[in-house]
């Protein structure tokens, strides 16, 4: 499996790690993080070039996915996010790792280098690896929604419509009940 991973300085020591970890176990690694330490980098544009590959390469049919870790994991999810036909998933243990790719079929996985170990993380991602996409018909229903409100701004109807009289209303009305 070809895996694209991307950090800021603050994984930077991890992603070497990761990088011959993943290596040794078979996996093409690409990185498109940093190249030598810069306390000040930002991590958007590393993390967005990663997410842009998977896509790429998915769309092109090869086995893929990613891995962006940063201090939390959060702006790195939020970045990858970012890119359409992605859906990056923030792992904290091994249940969200699993769950991310058999419930959401999540091709990139964000995880917070300084929030873990580096074996805890490296858990995380192998486990995220192995897991298959359970292809259940309701994960499947809900990955099409998202890809519909991706593509064109598309939502089921809103069920509190009917009841306000055909306002699409999302605001809370505290006077409501």
């Amino acid at each position: 499996m070809r895996i694209h991973i991307a950090t800021d300085h603050a994984g930077l020591d991890f992603s070497t790690q990761l990088q011959h970890h993943l290596a040794a176990q078979g996996h093409e690694v690409v990185d498109h993080g940093p190249i030598e330490y810069d306390p000040v980098d930002d991590y958007p544009a590393f993390c967005i070039r990663a997410a842009q590959a998977v896509v790429r390469d998915q769309a092109a049919g090869i086995d893929t996915l990613g891995a962006v870790f940063g201090g939390s994991g959060n702006g790195e999810q939020i970045a990858a996010n970012k890119v359409r036909g992605v859906r990056a998933a923030l792992v904290w243990n091994m249940a969200t790792a699993e769950l991310a790719r058999e419930h959401n079929d999540a091709n990139v996985i964000a995880i917070g280098a300084r929030q873990h170990t580096f074996d805890e993380a490296v858990a995380f991602i192998d486990r995220f690896v192995a897991t298959p996409f359970s292809d259940e018909e309701r994960h499947a229903r809900r990955i099409a929604q998202l890809a519909a409100f991706e593509n064109d701004g598309s939502l089921l109807p809103d069920p509190r419509a009917a009841i306000r009289g055909g306002e699409d209303v999302d605001a809370f009305d505290p006077e409501a009940g």
